[in-house]
């Protein structure tokens, strides 16, 4: 089975199991895991930063962060697009009290100028304006990255208008890879990060939050109040660092793949568009002999499966798991449909 539903469903590799066999570990709750804090001192050294704290998924470090960041009735500035706003199950509402205030932008990404016209004036009626969200590479966008140019010009409006600057870096180092950044650049410019090891890099669980020590250690205390206080979390520790240590520099190859399949399929009459495809994440409309289910159901007769995300787009992302063996037969499969 070619499984391009998620990046989510990679499986550990050989050498990953190993190390996650030869683990040694301890008590993260009381701070004694040893492979926890190897990984989150990685983390934080690759980045640049000053803290990590490793966590079960993307979404909770995602939402400890804004917790951190926001106190009630305030609101956070983020794209209508976004993972925080639409996949986190309100969490933001939730766990932090806030609003949001979602912006039409190019595919997942934000503006400088949106940013500055969202900000709520300082009057009492109105929700008090104290974060802002990016999201890169953006998933409902196609995997786009944005311009470090403009992560920039947006970094100087929260400057200018004391608001924090939180980035949900669930596939940042596909963005890494496709725009020739490094982690530094971007710990330079971020009040916090989280960057998800179970995506492409292919570990089973976990996600890292990454920011200043006062803000890791005010998040850990957030962590606990959601039950997500681990006890022996080296075990899967060990997999997000055996993942950074040797799974970056093959995303190049899941970028490929995708954009060989976005080729082939330009070449059907039943895709009406596909979106620029930059990194892993393709998404292509259907048309007329097939709906999106209807061309997902006819894939998974012949063991591939992908994923209708709403009435008119399928989506497909490659990983870890999907050869290049699997990518040409799928082209085979496409070119006789």
């Amino acid at each position: 089975m070619t499984d391009l539903r998620s990046d989510t469903f990679t499986k550990p590799t050989a050498g990953m199991l190993e190390a996650m066999f030869k683990a040694e570990v301890g008590d993260d709750v009381f701070g004694e895991d040893p492979t926890v804090n190897q990984l989150e001192a990685i983390t934080s050294g690759l980045f640049g930063m000053e803290a990590a704290l490793f966590c079960v998924s993307g979404t909770m470090a995602n939402q400890i962060a804004i917790k951190c960041h926001t106190k009630p009735g305030d609101e956070v500035i983020c794209d209508r697009l976004s993972h925080v706003y639409i996949y986190e199950g309100g969490g933001i509402a939730f766990n932090s009290s806030s609003q949001v205030r979602p912006l039409n932008g190019d595919r997942g990404r934000i503006t400088a100028e949106q940013i500055v016209e969202a900000i709520n004036p300082d009057e009492v009626y109105k929700a008090r304006t104290s974060l802002v969200c990016l999201e890169n590479t953006t998933n409902r966008g196609g995997g786009s990255c944005y311009n470090f140019a403009d992560i920039q010009n947006i970094k100087e409006v929260c400057l200018k208008n004391n608001l924090n600057l939180h980035l949900d870096g669930a596939r940042l180092f596909n963005a890494l890879i496709a725009k020739a950044e490094t982690p530094i650049q971007y710990g330079e410019i971020f009040d916090s990060i989280s960057i998800c090891l179970s995506k492409g890099l292919g570990a089973p669980v976990g996600s890292v939050l990454l920011g200043k020590k006062d803000y890791i250690k005010q998040a850990r205390r957030i962590r606990k109040v959601l039950g997500g206080g681990l006890r022996q979390a080296g075990y899967l520790a060990a997999a997000g660092i055996y993942a950074l240590e040797n799974h970056v520099s093959r995303l190049q190859t899941d970028h490929d793949h995708a954009k060989q399949l976005a080729m082939t399929l330009s070449k059907k009459d039943f895709v009406s568009k596909i979106m620029p495809v930059e990194t892993n994440i393709l998404i292509f409309e259907v048309k007329d002999k097939f709906t999106p289910q209807s061309f997902v159901d006819h894939l998974q007769k012949l063991d591939v499966r992908c994923l209708p995300i709403s009435s008119t787009q399928v989506r497909m992302i490659t990983h870890l798991d999907v050869t290049k063996d699997m990518i040409q037969k799928l082209i085979a499969i496409i070119e006789t449909m």
